[in-house]
């Protein structure tokens, strides 16, 4: 049998099963065909979104609005702290000429990638051909950020990756926890901080009845035969997506989003992202400012106290409209992991902040992110109409150190393939560091590091494999490639709690400095890191709410 998931509300009386609340990803398909016959719905009404003022005064500055500044601004808004938010995306709040805030899946448009000229599809091909195309330089949703040996997948917008994820809402087998954040209590991350953070993000199970008889999930059904007759536990996973509304998009009775295969580029419909839970709160206090299409370059100690904090204002090619400086009190830093690494990297050898310590821009990883498909029998089809908010996975975590998501591959046709993101137990750490030659911050991956991973999803889908007779799928990554080596979804580290930052995320070397994202988290998860992301950042700024402020 199937393994049920974990409640949303908590973790704890679990007893003779073990269980796994799931893991997600920015799927890299091509999506179903659809297109909406009415507007999609405004994001959120109320969030105060408006340009910075030049040489103004704040008390707190957040740098990005993903899942741990999404956390910070609403806990520090309820403390009756005045916040403004700092966000290079878009506000995604307006719809586009087609009556749709995101682009659809299947057709990328200028909204599809942020500051590209072509587009850069995860897949780089499907059936021998090839799946980029031209589009017009624009700050779109998704950033494929190239480094030496690895592009980094991430979400460009008021929300962060939440905007363009999965939605697989993760919480760690409470026995894999100290692999993850060896300095922090699993007691009252498990008590306390998953708990919060599955309700403040809105995390809910599928009706597995419904699933069981659905045709959207029959790629899902297929995955599970195939992990069983090999011997793997088949897992259900939670997730954010809105499971009544999905429900009605199969009936026909509202536009589809999730059974339009939209996902990477943004959901219309169903998906709660950041925008409808901890900033819709944030929104409410009325005290939260947010300026989009804004980006930090400097942060330096102020003479008068405090921090100044240099910004520029950017159109939607990415050309510089304004130069501004704001002095704040406090900075939080939440732009993801390689945003925020790249930051402090550069602020550090650049002189700014030079007291930050030896241990900014070290201990990033992937969370062992790679890709495969398979080629299933006839008698195996996956389903014309797939949904693109996974739900369940392969957990071969303790034998072979892997977590494979049982993957969409929405293309609108049979397929007869299995499609898996796996996440594995990587032991690889890069750094980030400052080349002055270039004024650019570099990232030391080695792309050889990824056959590390490349084994451990072996050790499920060479087994399957086997089992079933079946091959793995040579036309989705360019050059008959089998394994999507090149890319994570889920970067962490950086700036690792406990060695750049204290146990609660202070930097060291300057009071008033603060990382609250992902970046502190090193290198790995073991599932999908966002519940765990924002778990952490409600520990973090219960404490430094309490004793800072």
């Amino acid at each position: 049998m199937s393994q049920r998931p974990l409640s949303a509300q908590g973790i704890h009386g679990v007893s003779r099963r073990r269980f796994l609340t799931g893991t997600g990803s920015v799927l890299g398909a091509a999506a179903l065909a659809g297109t909406l016959t009415t507007p999609a719905r405004a994001e959120v009404p109320g969030l105060d979104v408006r340009p910075v003022t030049d040489d103004s005064h704040v008390r707190v500055l957040v740098v990005g609005t993903g899942y741990g500044g999404s956390v910070a601004a609403l806990r520090l808004a309820r403390a009756g702290v005045d916040v403004h938010m700092i966000e290079m995306g878009m506000a995604w709040d307006t719809a586009g000429p087609d009556g749709r805030i995101f682009a659809n899946t299947t057709t990328p448009d200028y909204r599809s990638f942020w500051l590209r000229t072509r587009t850069k599809q995860p897949l780089s091909q499907f059936l021998g051909f090839p799946l980029d195309k031209d589009v017009p330089r624009h700050t779109g949703i998704l950033d494929a950020e190239d480094f030496a040996g690895i592009t980094v997948y991430q979400g460009r917008g008021i929300g962060g990756g939440s905007l363009v994820n999965g939605g697989m809402a993760v919480t760690p087998l409470r026995e894999r926890f100290p692999e993850i954040l060896p300095t922090v209590d699993p007691a009252e991350m498990y008590a306390t901080y998953y708990p919060r953070a599955n309700a403040g993000l809105g995390v809910t199970s599928v009706d597995e009845a419904w699933w069981e008889g659905t045709d959207a999930y029959q790629y899902a059904r297929v995955g599970r035969k195939h992990a069983q007759r090999s011997g793997f536990p088949f897992v259900f996973v939670p997730n954010v997506y809105d499971w009544d509304y999905m429900k009605k998009e199969a009936a026909g009775a509202v536009p589809k989003s999730a059974l339009a295969g939209e996902v990477i580029y943004g959901n219309n419909h169903g998906k709660k992202s950041l925008r409808q839970t901890y900033l819709a709160q944030a929104a409410a206090t009325g005290r939260v400012t947010v300026s989009a299409l804004h980006r930090v370059t400097s942060v330096t100690p102020a003479a008068a106290g405090g921090y100044t904090v240099a910004i520029e204002q950017i159109d939607t090619t990415g050309a510089v409209l304004a130069a501004k400086t704001v002095r704040a009190d406090r900075v939080f830093f939440a732009a993801g992991s390689v945003g925020t690494s790249k930051l402090l990297t550069r602020l550090k050898a650049t002189g700014a902040l030079p007291a930050l310590n030896e241990h900014i821009g070290r201990g990033w990883g992937d969370n062992g992110n790679v890709m495969c498909g398979r080629a299933n029998h006839m008698w195996d089809p996956t389903g014309k109409l797939q949904s693109a908010m996974p739900t369940a996975g392969i957990d071969n975590w303790n034998a072979g150190g892997a977590f494979a998501e049982v993957a969409p591959l929405p293309t609108g046709i049979e397929t007869y393939a299995s499609f898996y993101l796996s996440i594995t137990r990587t032991p690889h750490r890069a750094a980030f560091t400052w080349n002055p030659a270039t004024g650019r911050v570099d990232l030391g991956w080695d792309r050889s590091w990824k056959q590390a991973s490349i084994d451990m999803a072996k050790s499920i889908f060479d087994k399957i494999n086997a089992k079933e007779g079946t091959i793995y799928r040579t036309d989705l990554f360019g050059a008959y490639k089998i394994w999507g080596d090149h890319l994570t979804y889920h970067p962490l580290g950086g700036a690792v709690l406990d060695r750049a930052t204290d146990n609660h995320g202070r930097l060291h070397g300057y009071r008033g400095l603060y990382v609250i994202d992902g970046s502190l988290i090193p290198g790995n998860t073991s599932v999908n890191p966002f519940v765990t992301i924002t778990a952490l950042a409600e520990r973090n700024i219960e404490r430094i709410i309490a004793e800072d402020f």
